[in-house]
């Protein structure tokens, strides 16, 4: 019954000593990722769709958009967001023209409709 202890012990140290190994990933965006945002030059807001409004839809629509060295989007990705609410989001982002850069950049563009609209 002496050895329970000591194997328990080494199991510990064994698994403490794995945690302080290995290194600590994190995924959020730091204060350099926010820096790095293409500044939008100009931007079109999306109409409130007339089904949505009458059904009071409301939410968030998170799209990703990859943006040319340009300026223009070239691409677009519904990250989130209520199907009734998404093709509005889409075609609003769509006209959107950031300033220009050396390289293309994906941005998440986030709408909120609140039904005020």
């Amino acid at each position: 019954m002496k050895r329970k202890p000591g194997i328990a012990g080494f199991g510990l140290a064994l698994l403490l000593w794995g945690a302080l190994a290995s290194p600590i990933w994190t995924y959020s965006q730091d204060a350099s990722s926010e820096s790095a945002k293409r500044k939008v030059k100009s931007r079109v807001m999306p109409d409130y769709p007339s089904l949505a409004k009458q059904m009071r839809v409301t939410g968030k629509v998170k799209i990703e958009t990859t943006i040319a060295a340009d300026g223009h989007v070239s691409s677009t990705k519904v990250v989130g967001g209520s199907p009734l609410l998404v093709n509005a989001a889409l075609d609003a982002v769509k006209k959107w023209r950031f300033e220009p850069a050396a390289k293309e950049s994906v941005e998440t563009i986030e709408f909120e409709f609140a039904g005020q609209n």
